[in-house]
């Protein structure tokens, strides 16, 4: 068996397709134009082009964008006063504070200042309650975008058995939730779960978000299973710098039905996703009908 391959960058193409049409109906029929907001504290060098590809995109679907790159000596009083600030400015629609922040900000009261109508990473506290009630939330972006491609390979996830390998709260028990919600049958697999091989062989699907390179083998895979590889590490490999999932590829693609790649899988989905959230986040203030097909 030879898996197919789920093209994240093609399937992010087409969501920014028609998050770009949308937002040109927007401004067409309402006079409105999403903007999302960007605030960067310090000069991390990755952080920095993750910001500047943000960016890019934004412009690139017709909204608006804000950029906010603050010295790393940046006071949580001044951080906070700028995230206020965006709070009340009808201009911007989604915010978003890159992380990680530096060590002497308090991340947790940084993103829990954000208004959660706004909050288009989905990591404020009522955002996260929303979401684990099964009500309307902004959802985390990355398993915003692993569900899109899973919905749109299976069809209907129904009775199916997943296996979310992580507890995070950025990516693990969102992804839980929105496996939940679309009715799987779900298991949280993380460092201390007994025998994991043999948990992870009962899934029909597989979501790998414990950020430890190649962990999960071919051996592992239920035949015919979809793998959704979350995993983005760097490793040497044959004297240079090679990125890697927490799958092992070529073991896992042998046997699954259907596997993402590393790069080109889940990765691209995140900013799509992230621009798809400040669109229905702009179209939920306004009291205008959701973008189709974009949202969990």
């Amino acid at each position: 068996m030879t898996a197919h391959v789920i093209d994240g960058k093609a399937f992010a193409a087409t969501v920014r397709a028609k998050v770009a049409a949308h937002v040109t109906r927007l401004r067409e029929e309402n006079g409105i134009v999403p903007g999302l907001a960007v605030v960067l504290v310090g000069e991390d060098p990755a952080s920095q082009v993750y910001v500047r590809s943000k960016g890019k995109m934004t412009v690139e679907v017709g909204m608006a964008s804000f950029e906010h790159k603050l010295p790393v000596d940046t006071t949580e009083a001044d951080l906070l006063a700028i995230v206020r600030r965006l709070n009340a400015d009808p201009k911007i629609h989604g915010i978003l504070v890159q992380l990680p922040l530096p060590p002497h900000l308090d991340s947790d009261l940084v993103i829990n200042t954000i208004d959660p109508a706004k909050d288009v990473d989905g990591f404020h506290i009522s955002n996260v309650g929303l979401l684990g009630t099964g009500q309307k939330a902004m959802v985390p972006c990355t398993p915003l975008g692993s569900l899109m491609m899973l919905r749109d390979y299976h069809g209907s996830l129904s009775g199916m058995n997943a296996v979310v390998i992580g507890r995070s709260n950025i990516v693990g028990k969102p992804m839980a939730q929105l496996l939940l919600g679309d009715s799987c049958t779900v298991t949280i697999a993380h460092s201390r779960t007994r025998d994991l091989s043999a948990v992870v062989q009962q899934a029909d699907i597989v979501v790998a978000a414990v950020g430890r390179p190649e962990m999960v083998v071919g051996d592992w895979i239920k035949p015919g299973a979809t793998v959704i590889d979350v995993g983005i590490n760097r490793i040497e490999r044959d004297g240079k710098t090679v990125l890697v999932g927490d799958c092992h590829y070529d073991s896992c693609a042998a046997v699954a039905g259907a596997i993402t790649p590393v790069p080109g899988g889940v990765g691209p989905m995140t900013i799509a996703c992230l621009l798809a959230n400040t669109l229905t986040a702009c179209c939920r203030t306004n009291g205008l009908v959701e973008p189709e097909g974009l949202t969990a």
